[in-house]
């Protein structure tokens, strides 16, 4: 018992100075600029946060814990594209991220305190809890990256396909495009996302090349890298673009198909393991079970006899 409360103390202690240390810092800063360049007060309260964006609360709510872990520049380059291909691209995102990664940890002691769990040990469950939030903004990071990839990859074929048309109509593929990512808003919003802003990089002055190349960077799409690469060749060496996008949809699909075909190939071996431990013992004892029932119930009256 004396253990637990003496955790429970250096936790509390630890949370309190760190945030002590925060916003003491925050108050110092806010005082300064204040004396320096007057303003009008900002009188907002914590309950104010509901009626504002989500993204603006969470800025609010992870302002202060930002700057609590260090980061050197070649890490935020890193964040930054793994959030880039998240979706996430504003600047004060990597803020967001940090703070998130010092809010978790402390949410999840929090947690371990008002449920009860840390009587099984608070040594390991504290340092457990720790570590799993510190982890879980990377594994959620993940997790985005991936199912967002997913979405790029199976409706680039139906791009691909509006391309062909738009083209195929009389526009130019730079036309077809910004008709493809306004068509493609409500069904596939990350492919009409990247194709946006591949249009906007072009109307700032950016090559075209360049652009399409960016855009493969962006996703990290095997698929979509492929795509550009063809559409580089094409426009390099003066090909029909369109012939080129059908040609490279029809093998989209046809790798799709594929795909799917090896998968169904692997259930076979996927259901070995469930049969062997789950299925074959039970057809076992309703198979064997009374014969067995009978053997032992003679064997025990030859051996009375």
């Amino acid at each position: 018992m004396t253990m637990t409360l003496l955790t429970f103390v250096a936790v509390f202690v630890l949370v309190a100075t760190t945030g002590l240390l925060v916003f003491y810092r925050e108050t110092l800063v806010a005082r300064l600029a204040s004396v320096v360049a007057p303003s009008t007060p900002d009188r907002r309260r914590w309950w104010q946060l509901l009626d504002m964006k989500p993204q603006h609360a969470a800025e609010n709510i992870v302002a202060p814990f930002e700057r609590v872990l260090p980061r050197s520049p070649e890490e935020v380059t890193v964040l930054q594209k793994r959030l880039i291909r998240a979706g996430f691209r504003q600047a004060n995102h990597v803020n967001i991220f940090y703070g998130t990664k010092v809010l978790s940890p402390l949410f999840f002691c929090t947690l371990a305190i008002v449920t009860g769990a840390y009587t099984m040990g608070p040594f390991f469950i504290f340092a457990l809890a720790g570590g799993l939030g510190f982890l879980v903004p990377d594994f959620v990071l993940g997790h985005l990256i991936s199912r967002r990839q997913m979405n790029i990859q199976l409706g680039l074929p139906e791009a691909l396909d509006l391309l062909v048309i738009c083209v195929e109509a009389g526009l130019s593929l730079d036309q077809a495009m910004m008709r493809v990512a306004q068509e493609l808003h409500l069904t596939q919003p990350e492919i009409s996302d990247e194709l946006g802003i591949v249009n906007l990089e072009q109307k700032a002055g950016r090559p075209r090349a360049e652009s399409w190349k960016n855009f493969a960077a962006r996703t990290d799409v095997a698929s979509v890298r492929a795509m550009v690469n063809t559409l580089v060749q094409a426009d390099s060496f003066g090909s029909s673009v369109a012939k080129t996008l059908r040609v490279y949809s029809e093998t989209l699909r046809t790798k799709r198909r594929q795909q799917a075909e090896e998968q169904a190939a692997k259930t076979t071996v996927k259901l070995v393991f469930p049969l062997v431990f789950f299925i074959f013992p039970s057809l076992f004892v309703v198979a064997i079970g009374p014969a067995a029932i009978v053997l032992l119930e003679s064997m025990k009256k030859y051996l009375l006899d």
